[in-house]
């Protein structure tokens, strides 16, 4: 189940607030754990998997250190279900193609092109309205800052 919040945000994202006339309500999804590659490697043996949780850890960083060399080498790596890796170029425009060079980049960036298991999430999904964080957050503190709790006096 995927728990969203719902926020207010101008409808333009990146206009300036002060230029903001026009705001909508967004869904915005709330993350209830975060698993570190530990985690997630013991995750994957927990699931019937023939490999320990170090051997998984090591085939993972292996593979992003290759994904790494794959990208560098400008290289597309297509990696099945799992989707495509390829780069892209944050770059400063030129008057000319003459006045382009290698120092007009900015930037690479990596971009994943979803495989057939993740394209089409949204019918698989479910959702749960929840409070925003910082509402749960003060609700708990109001909570700990109670003498008494309704039914737990």
């Amino acid at each position: 189940m995927i728990k969203y919040s719902i926020v207010i945000m101008s409808s333009k994202p990146g206009t300036k607030k002060a230029q903001i006339q026009e705001t909508k309500a967004y869904g915005s999804a709330q993350v209830d754990e975060v698993l570190d590659l530990d985690a997630f490697c013991q995750h994957v043996a927990d699931h019937n998997s023939p490999f320990s949780k170090g051997t998984i850890k090591g085939v993972l960083t292996d593979s992003v250190a290759c994904l790494r060399e794959q990208m560098l080498a400008g290289n597309k790596v297509k990696l099945g279900d799992l989707g495509d890796f390829h780069v892209e170029l944050n770059t400063k425009g030129a008057v000319t193609t003459d006045d382009f060079s290698a120092q007009n980049i900015k930037d690479v960036n990596i971009r994943w092109t979803p495989g057939s298991r993740f394209k089409h999430l949204r019918q698989e999904a479910t959702f749960q309205l929840v409070p925003k964080r910082k509402q749960q957050k003060d609700d708990i503190e109001v909570i700990k800052n109670s003498e008494t709790i309704h039914g737990l006096e």
